[in-house]
């Protein structure tokens, strides 16, 4: 069983140490990760990674071009074989990430960004 308040912690502060080692290391291979930044980031992709080494490398993109990353951990919501990382960035906007796992590694990743209501 994953302690799931620990497991968010520890991203968080990978995330900040900018350890790609360390956040990867708990993600199986064939990991599929979705998010509306990937889209921006990698050309082609329409926000959809498939497999560890293409997550490495929208992450370093993604590292490369915001050097001052960095989160603040607001709160861990612990489903059935997933997390829900709700976190703040350097920026102040609220975004979460959901992770889902099987065999104690993630296998699906969503990236989500809160939606400002219009005015």
């Amino acid at each position: 069983m994953i302690d799931f308040h620990a497991y968010s912690i520890e991203w968080c502060a990978a995330w900040n140490a900018h350890d790609l080692d360390r956040l990867l290391g708990g993600f199986d291979d064939s990991v599929v990760f979705k998010s509306p930044a990937a889209r921006k980031i990698v050309p082609g992709s329409d926000g959809v990674i498939v497999g560890k080494a293409a997550l490495r490398s929208y992450w370093s993109e993604g590292l490369r071009l915001i050097p001052n990353l960095h989160f603040t951990l607001v709160g861990t919501y612990e489903g059935i074989d997933c997390v829900t990382i709700a976190y703040r960035n350097q920026d102040g906007r609220q975004a979460s990430e959901v992770l889902i796992f099987s065999g104690g590694l993630v296998v699906q990743g969503f990236g989500t960004y809160l939606v400002s209501p219009s005015s």
